[in-house]
């Protein structure tokens, strides 16, 4: 029996990397997709409360969520397109045009995704494809074949098997711009610290009204010691996978602010 998955995205319903995504995945299992009607790209993972949000079809089992984020499409798409008792196996939300490394972790709306998956108890992942100098010029262009390949084993492995991790916690993947041949295969990886810059620029409009556009930032880190990390393992063209927890409490501190308070 064909399993189930959840598909979601940041991007938008439209974006070419769920396409991709639901290529890669339509052999595997059955598929229902709720994605936002627009480019929620690094909205966290916030829920709308101030309104209320409808689904839209756009296909067979293939939804927009108008103006709802990717928490929002997983939240109402789990308690609303399943039956409580049957709740998908896997939530994949991607694939994210441009990387999730880092900190950024913390911005994405396609980690987000996955994040609301596992507190709703249902095994995710998130994926998003790293893209390059090249890939930026070239836009919709960009060929996702390896990101396919890797996904499709990557969820084979997970619906034959059982998913690697416990509760509250999602596998993030980071696929590297280059071609399948030139991949050198898959490292576990940490999350690598990110460099920020100030990339913000300030205009004003023709009646003088000033605003401002914040831009992207270069993709730069810190170097680890041990080499470990999700940027190091793109920049050798590996696929990163980093295992990601829910609880974020700095255990280590505990004892240290007890001494202080």
């Amino acid at each position: 029996m064909k399993k189930n998955i959840l598909i979601t995205n940041d991007d938008g319903f439209d974006a070419l990397g769920l396409k991709a995504l639901i290529e890669a995945l339509r052999p595997l299992a059955n598929l229902i997709v709720v994605a936002p009607s627009l480019n929620k790209s690094a909205c966290a993972h916030s829920m709308t409360l101030s309104r209320p949000l409808k689904f839209k079809s756009v296909d067979d089992d293939f939804y927009r969520l108008v103006d709802g984020t990717p928490t929002d499409c997983i939240f109402l798409g789990l308690h609303n397109l399943y039956d409580e008792s049957n709740l998908p196996d896997l939530v994949v939300s991607g694939i994210n045009i441009g990387s999730n490394m880092g900190e950024d972790i913390t911005y994405s709306g396609t980690v987000a995704g996955a994040m609301e998956a596992v507190l709703q108890g249902v095994p995710a992942i998130s994926v998003s494809q790293v893209l390059d100098s090249k890939a930026k010029e070239i836009g919709d262009l960009w060929d996702y074949e390896l990101a396919k390949k890797s996904i499709f084993d990557i969820v084979s492995k997970i619906l034959e098997d059982k998913f690697p991790l416990d509760q509250r916690k999602l596998l993030n993947i980071n696929i590297p711009p280059c071609s399948i041949k030139e991949c050198n295969g898959i490292k576990i990886t940490k999350a690598g610290h990110r460099i920020y810059g100030n990339d913000c620029h300030r205009y004003h409009d023709p009646k003088g009204s000033e605003f401002h556009w914040i831009g992207l930032h270069p993709l730069l880190w810190e170097q680890s010691k041990e080499k470990n990390c999700d940027f190091e393992a793109i920049k050798d063209n590996y696929i990163s996978i980093t295992p990601v927890q829910l609880d974020m409490t700095s255990y280590s501190d505990i004892e240290q602010l007890n001494k202080w308070i």
